[in-house]
């Protein structure tokens, strides 16, 4: 299981990137992370973010399985 959380500051084109904790090359500064906890898949934690930003998504980096392109 992983730790995830979501960046509360929208990528360009809106979406709210998920990322593992402690594993991304390319994190989120820590005062824009709203953790979302432990997760066996980047899916479940994707499913979480979306109760706070509809258009949660996973990082291409940390979490490609689950990134929209």
């Amino acid at each position: 299981m992983h730790k995830y959380y979501v960046n509360t500051n929208p990528q360009p084109n809106g979406d709210h990137e998920v990322h593992k904790d402690h594993v991304c090359p390319t994190p989120a500064d820590p005062r824009n992370r709203r953790d979302l906890g432990y997760f066996s898949s980047c899916w479940e934690a994707v499913r979480a973010a979306r109760r706070f930003y509809v258009t949660a998504d996973g990082c291409a980096n940390c979490s490609p399985e689950c990134h929209r392109s």
